[in-house]
């Protein structure tokens, strides 16, 4: 009988078998072979496991070239890696890593096969992201050495390794490949394990919304991803990503999400469903949302969805003069956007006092763009000089746009919405920067609702290049065409969206956040671990809980209830940990506290 896993010293695990020579199972047999493991890796397919031969001579000789081997590393690389199309061949492993299709059936079969080939001291690793380590584990004889070892694609450059144990898993085992992955220069994170794990919980949900959304037809697959681009900082749009996934891959791990979780955010939506059964799977397919070029191509070519290149049917109105309404940071940013380009701007806000603080800031941030040589003096002075500020809306009366950035409360809106309608010419076009609240309602405040239309920006506005056209059924063709027109000249990306709450980057990115919180309320994972999976694994810039506290929890609660009133879906309710936060004045980093302390200026 061996002994418990617990009392025995495990051996270095040197050599390690990988079973799967797909892209993944190549890329962890390159990781592990450049680390200085022994590597076997198995196939069933003779034709696959000379590609990823094939696949690992190409990928190291661009190491070479690129400076990050030498061309005896590489030699020494290779010689570790033989294949075999016979599972015996990881009798001698250390360690297996099973990377085989996402398939129960498939991988208890080579589990079971395994049984009765390796050691028993031999751990054996699923490389699963959506189904479960325990149910693989209890079908195996020694189900304490079974565990998760989740890497992301692409192996070698994705330094994120999830470590996924069952309640049957050994501590010994965790810890074995726990220091492996820190051997092989990755970040592991230690999870619990249920579907999708931390990083593909957190992003399959985001990415099955997205493609919900473009299904109802609220948003181009164009204006989704370059709002997630731009607005959040993403590498990749989440249509985009969905093709390079894979559209069957994300619908399997969404449908062992929801099995699990029953919630409706995870019901994958329809069209991964009409996608897959079509065969348009992706990139690999050389079509999913986007067509692209050859199957396994990145390069998206045109079809009959691509938007066309020509101008608008329907000319803007003129704009020379801009009223921006609010003493806060994004009206004064927005005031600075709209003067760099030499647009004379009115800036009025609720005192004369409060327009001329507004714009000393302004001042301040040109300043700093001189400093950092991205403006000249003369510039930012001739900018500053078109800011006029003032204590009276009645200054509105010449402008031709006017852009509101006042509190984010509707009776307020409603209530400058109603002021602006007598004090602005007929054909001034009347805009609204919210975020989360109706637009038609400030529309309707107005005798003029046609006039009326959302200019989301994001801040700071300076930087950040997305603008949010968020038309009414209310709002005029030539309104649109002239915000389209003036965003062009303030050098922001317009994307077009209807009246609905979150628009398009919060509708997508707040339920994200709440499930973030709901997997720390949970006890699932830590806070560190789940915002240095979405970094590493993700691409994102910054971990969820990294960004509630820097724009509010009570911010991020207040969308959160309006998406949920909004959709009545109860996936979308407020975590309880984010509203009990939030009561106790712990509201991110301008309290000093939110999901973490800091000190205090």
């Amino acid at each position: 009988m061996a002994t418990p896993l617990s009392d025995t010293p495990l051996s270095p695990l040197r050599t390690i078998a990988v079973v799967g020579l797909g892209t993944m199972g190549t890329g962890i047999a390159e990781v592990l072979a450049r680390a200085g493991r022994d590597v076997v890796g198995i196939d069933v397919s003779e034709a696959q496991a000379a590609t990823a031969v094939a696949a690992l001579e190409s990928s190291t000789a661009r190491a070479v070239e690129r400076g990050r081997l030498t061309a005896q590393e590489r030699a020494d690389a290779l010689a570790r890696v033989r294949t075999s199309t016979d599972l015996g061949a990881a009798a001698d492993a250390d360690l297996v890593i099973e990377v085989a299709p996402e398939s129960y059936e498939i991988k208890q079969q080579i589990f079971r096969e395994l049984d009765g080939i390796v050691r028993p001291e031999t751990i054996l690793a699923t490389g699963t992201n959506a189904l479960s380590v325990t149910r693989l584990a209890a079908d195996s004889a020694r189900p304490e050495r079974v565990l998760g070892l989740h890497f992301f694609n692409p192996a070698p450059a994705m330094r994120l390794v999830e470590v996924v144990s069952s309640v049957l898993t050994a501590p010994g085992a965790v810890t074995a490949v726990t220091n492996l992955a820190l051997d092989l220069g990755k970040e592991p994170v230690a999870v619990g394990d249920r579907p999708g794990f931390v990083a593909d919980g957190l992003l399959f949900g985001y990415l099955n919304q997205a493609a919900a959304m473009y299904e109802a037809n609220y948003a181009s697959r164009e204006d989704i991803d370059a709002a997630m681009r731009l607005g959040c900082g993403l590498p990749m749009g989440p249509l985009a990503l969905l093709d390079l996934i894979g559209v069957d891959t994300a619908r399997t791990v969404l449908e062992a999400m929801y099995a699990a979780s029953h919630d409706r955010l995870h019901a994958p939506a329809p069209i991964l469903r009409q996608l897959s059964e079509a065969g348009l799977t992706g990139r690999k397919a050389g079509r999913g949302f986007y067509t692209y070029e050859a199957p396994g191509s990145a390069v998206v070519v045109p079809d009959a969805l691509t938007p066309g290149t020509g101008g608008t049917e329907v000319p803007g109105r003129p704009v020379r003069a801009v009223g921006v309404a609010g003493s806060g940071t994004m009206a004064s940013g927005i005031a600075e956007v709209f003067a760099k380009v030499g647009y004379e701007v009115v800036l009025a806000a609720r005192s004369a006092e409060k327009a001329q603080t507004a714009k000393a800031r302004i001042g301040k941030s040109l300043a700093r763009s001189v400093d950092k040589g991205r403006l000249t003096a003369e510039v930012a002075a001739r900018t500053l000089e078109r800011i006029t500020p003032t204590g009276s809306y009645d200054d509105f009366a010449d402008v031709d746009l006017a852009v509101e950035a006042v509190a984010e409360d509707l009776e307020v809106k409603r209530q400058l919405f109603a002021t602006l309608d007598k004090v602005c010419k007929p054909g001034a076009v009347l805009a609204t920067t919210t975020s989360s609240l109706p637009v038609v309602a400030c529309a309707r405040a107005t005798s003029r609702p046609q006039d009326v239309i959302g200019m989301h920006f994001f801040n700071p506005a300076p930087a950040m290049k997305l603008v949010e056209v968020v038309r009414t059924v209310l709002t005029a063709d030539d309104v649109h065409a002239t915000v389209r027109e003036v965003c062009v000249k303030i050098r922001k990306h317009a994307v077009d969206c209807g009246d609905r709450a979150g628009f398009i980057v919060n509708a997508l990115l707040f339920p994200y956040l709440n499930n973030a919180v709901k997997m720390v309320q949970e006890h699932y994972a830590t806070l560190d671990d789940i915002d240095a999976a979405m970094k590493l694994g993700g691409g994102y810039p910054m971990g969820p809980f990294e960004l509630l506290d820097v724009v509010g929890l009570d911010v991020s609660l207040a969308i959160e209830k309006v998406l949920h009133r909004e959709f009545r879906d109860p996936g979308l309710a407020p975590a309880p940990l984010l509203e009990h936060l939030v009561a106790a004045g712990c509201l991110g980093r301008k309290t000093g506290r939110g999901f973490r302390e800091y000190a205090r200026r």
